[in-house]
């Protein structure tokens, strides 16, 4: 039987994963300051107000989904590949 080698395309997913989760947590974090200022007090009141609270957090879960969702595919994707390969499935460079 052919000893297996670690598969470079597992290890580029990794490597990803590791840093999207990394990032990931400052991205999902970036609008929570402005988000909790803008509710935690009445800075700005009235329909304009509402709306802007409104959207701020619409994009606030967008941004959340997104990272959720860049991860989910990547693990998705380390998970129907094999961690180790035979040396001659290697593509060259």
């Amino acid at each position: 039987m052919e000893k297996l080698v670690p598969n470079p395309r597992y290890e580029e997913l990794e490597r990803a994963l590791a840093m999207m989760r990394s990032r990931g947590e400052r991205l999902q974090a970036a609008l929570d300051p402005a988000f909790d200022a803008f509710t935690s007090r009445a800075v700005w009141v009235g329909p304009a107000a509402r709306a802007f609270r409104d959207g701020l957090a619409h994009y606030r879960n967008l941004l959340k989904t997104a990272v959720n969702d860049v991860i989910a595919d990547l693990e998705a994707q380390l998970g129907s590949i094999r961690r180790e390969i035979p040396p001659n499935s290697i593509r060259g460079g």
